[in-house]
């Protein structure tokens, strides 16, 4: 099936059944595990959906753009946010990626499951512009699986396909939403990029019913080079 992600569909996605669950949980674990080394800065959070790795940005010293085209999953971030007391170090912007650009570079530009309606690593492009000179651009990423793996999975536990939290909603993501590492570094000039992160992993969670759910993903961490 093809999906547009457009304004309309992702609307429709945070109005409806689906949107508890993906407000819910920690922030993801690959951005906690990568990003802790980092001195904290400018950052902006691509997709952020109902704003929970903005949020922790936030809260982790970082000053946050949590950008989203979906109206209730900002609505729900800004509402996260003045819970957790990080209002005045995050703000969030309604924003439809595939056309807007930021009037500012960051130190560092991260995305988690985003897909707007544009190919995917040409959305990964975009934000690479994105990256002030010494920042880091850091992606998670539907990991694109081979048909007898997809089939594997239909079989057992899939994950669903959110801006933010959408997995284990028993789906898998469409395939124009999903990327392999080494297709997403290779478009990155190693004149310009030094790529410190390259992985393709698997993970087991809980879904929102209870079930165990297997979630693969692709992630990348590259820092430009001054």
């Amino acid at each position: 099936m093809t999906h547009s992600f457009d304004k309309d569909y992702w609307d429709q996605i945070w109005q409806g059944d689906r949107a508890t669950a993906m407000a819910a949980g920690d922030p993801n674990p690959h951005l906690v595990q990568e990003i802790n080394d980092l001195t904290p800065g400018t950052a902006i959070d691509a997709g952020c959906g109902a704003g929970t790795e903005a949020i922790w940005l936030a809260a982790h010293g970082w000053q946050v753009t949590g950008a989203d085209i979906a109206t209730d999953a900002l609505a729900r971030a800004r509402d996260k946010a003045a819970a957790c007391g990080v209002e005045e170090q995050v703000q969030f912007v309604e924003a439809d990626l595939s056309s807007w650009t930021p009037h500012e570079q960051y130190d560092l530009v991260t995305t988690h499951y985003s897909h707007p309606a544009m190919p995917q690593l040409e959305f990964y492009d975009r934000l690479a512009t994105w990256v002030a000179p010494g920042g880091t651009l850091f992606i998670v990423g539907h990991l694109h699986l081979a048909a007898s793996h997809v089939a594997a999975d239909n079989h057992g536990h899939g994950h669903g396909h959110g801006h933010g939290h959408g997995q284990g909603t028993g789906e898998q993501p469409p395939d124009e939403a999903t990327a392999t590492a080494a297709g997403i570094t290779a478009r990155l000039d190693p004149s310009l990029w030094d790529v410190r992160t390259a992985n393709e992993s698997h993970r087991t969670v809980n879904g929102p019913d209870g079930r165990e759910t297997t979630i693969h993903d692709v992630v990348v961490r590259a820092t430009r080079r001054n």
